[in-house]
């Protein structure tokens, strides 16, 4: 090795040196996480008897993997609407029915998590149970992943109706065959409540609240979980038959991104 290649080397070997100090992140200083307002209550504190099967804290979803912010099964809403639904479970129940939560408050890092995995179009592992018509390169377009949610102001939530007294369900274990949510009832992954024509999640128009092609008892129960939180408060979103919102909304202009946990409950001024 010549004096020259020799010099040239030891620059080098300097400026990577130097390059490699200037270039290391600084130590992250983890801040807190942030806290739900104070009239965040859990569903739970408010009414006991709505059965709750949190979804996006189980594989069970059109991801397959628990969402990030998910980090307990708890249903999180605003005082208002958990008291809305309170009003309705006490009618259902008194019909021998009961409501089943899938989804509540959803932190927007979780909507974050949709986006990502909308974006990634070679990740298509639950494609055959929640979304077997859809190219998805058309979830954005058709309107079924948005960048905004309107879960993460707090008082929207996902539910259904369960026939008392309510059959266990099963888990889902990954990897395991699926069928069409669309499917019937008795084909599809068995859900406890009543038959709604589609599972939760269904991206398809069949589940459109008031698709002319679901009939019969579909229909009616769509219907009596329509009929019965409209009067309480709720709205429903037309496309999506499990999805409803209470009116007037206490936060319609803010999306949260605390974790779904009693710690974002707790400490709270």
């Amino acid at each position: 090795m010549t004096r020259i290649s020799t010099a040239v080397r030891g620059l080098v070997t300097t400026v990577a040196a130097l390059l490699a100090v200037t270039t290391v992140p600084a130590t992250a200083q983890a801040g807190p996480e942030p806290k739900a307002p104070a009239d965040f209550v859990t569903l739970r504190s408010v009414d006991p008897t709505i059965i709750q099967e949190m979804r996006y804290v189980t594989p069970h979803n059109f991801v397959g993997e628990r969402i990030d912010g998910y980090r307990q099964s708890l249903c999180i809403l605003t005082r208002p609407a958990a008291q809305a639904l309170h009003r309705a479970q006490t009618r259902l129940l008194s019909q021998g029915y009961s409501l089943k939560v899938y989804d509540c408050y959803r932190p927007q890092r979780a909507v974050d998590h949709f986006v990502r995995w909308a974006a990634d179009l070679d990740d298509q592992e639950m494609k055959a149970e929640f979304y077997p018509n859809v190219d998805k390169t058309r979830l954005f377009d058709d309107g079924y992943i948005a960048e905004k949610s309107g879960h993460s102001r707090g008082s929207t939530m996902d539910l259904t109706i369960v026939k008392l007294p309510a059959k266990p369900t099963r888990p889902y274990h990954p990897g395991q065959p699926l069928v069409p949510c669309f499917a019937p009832q008795k084909e599809r992954f068995p859900d406890n409540s009543v038959d709604m024509g589609t599972g939760f999640d269904c991206f398809d128009t069949l589940s459109h609240t008031l698709d002319p092609r679901v009939q019969g008892a579909q229909r009616a129960n769509r219907l009596l979980l329509k009929n019965t939180l409209e009067d309480v408060g709720l709205v429903n979103l037309p496309e999506e038959w499990w999805h409803f919102t209470y009116k007037p909304e206490p936060y319609p202009d803010t999306y949260f991104d605390f974790p779904v946990s009693t710690a974002s409950l707790s400490g709270r001024r």
